[in-house]
C-alpha cells in the first residue's frame, strides 16, 4: 500500500509543537490596518491553537 501524502497547503500554514499541538497564525492582519485598534493588532502577531473541531482532520492530512 502507498504511503500517505502530506497535504503541502496545511503543512506551509500549521506548526506542531513539541508536545504534539497544532499552532496556526491568526486571520486578518494582512492590510486595512487603519480601521482595526493597536490591541487587535497586537493579538495578530501571536500565534493561536487550531480549532479542537479542525484538530483531527488537520492530522489527517498532515499524516500524523
Amino acid at each position: 500500500m502507498p504511503k500517505q501524502k502530506t497535504n503541502k497547503a496545511l503543512a506551509k500554514r500549521v506548526k506542531v509543537t513539541g508536545r504534539g499541538k497544532l499552532r496556526r497564525h491568526r486571520t486578518g492582519a494582512g492590510h486595512l490596518k487603519s480601521v482595526k485598534s493597536p490591541k487587535r493588532i497586537r493579538r495578530f502577531r501571536k500565534e493561536t491553537e487550531l480549532s479542537h473541531a479542525f484538530q483531527k482532520h488537520a492530522r489527517r492530512l498532515l499524516g500524523m
